[in-house]
């Protein structure tokens, strides 16, 4: 869930944010990501270049724009379970929720132009890679582990791409069951070594 900015300010920063990715996706989707450059959603937005850029970091940032409340909610279903819950359904609760959203039909189309885009493919992977870190980093915090310890690793980068394997079949729901029962197995198996 995207947190709502409470000052007048932030509010109107989030709304101009909002503004430049949903000018930027309804260009991309119209006329192809390779065909519209930054200078026409800028334009479109009615914000300066400048603005663009200080909302989104690259054109790829603008069609992953819930990109940090992705990982936010990656690493708070970490953090912010109750004592008593285990770890990896909380995980998996979390990428049931971003699987639902993502294969929804409206999605379909965006997931088109993402698969059809190397520099968009390659942004992906970027970004999972990133989430991935940030979840190790969460994971090892809440077990009090050493950051780099590979259980924790290996166990985020399996989280963020169940997300990625769901998307792509033909029950998704199942499939996120599916990995976490692998997940679960494995996270166990590794417990004698991580606790």
């Amino acid at each position: 869930m995207t947190t709502v900015p409470t000052g007048r300010r932030e509010r109107k920063k989030a709304a101009t944010r909002q503004k430049i990715a949903d000018t930027a996706l309804r260009l991309f989707l119209e006329r192809g990501y390779d065909a519209v450059g930054i200078r026409e959603v800028a334009a479109e937005a009615d914000v300066a270049v400048t603005t663009l850029f200080s909302h989104f970091a690259a054109k790829e940032a603008l069609v992953f724009e819930r990109d940090p409340d992705f990982e936010r909610r990656l690493t708070g279903a970490v953090t912010g379970r109750a004592p008593d819950e285990p770890l990896i359904p909380a995980l998996r609760r979390e990428v049931h929720a971003f699987v639902a959203h993502c294969a929804a039909p409206e999605a379909a189309p965006v997931w088109r132009m993402i698969d059809a885009s190397p520099a968009l493919r390659q942004y992906e992977e970027s970004m999972r890679l990133r989430h991935a870190e940030s979840l190790a980093a969460a994971v090892a915090a809440d077990l009090d582990l050493p950051r780099t310890t590979t259980a924790c690793r290996a166990l985020a980068r399996f989280v963020v791409d169940a997300h990625a394997l769901a998307r792509e079949a033909d029950d998704p729901r199942a499939a996120v069951e599916e990995v976490f029962r692998m997940i679960e197995a494995a996270w166990e198996a590794a417990g004698a070594r991580t606790a």
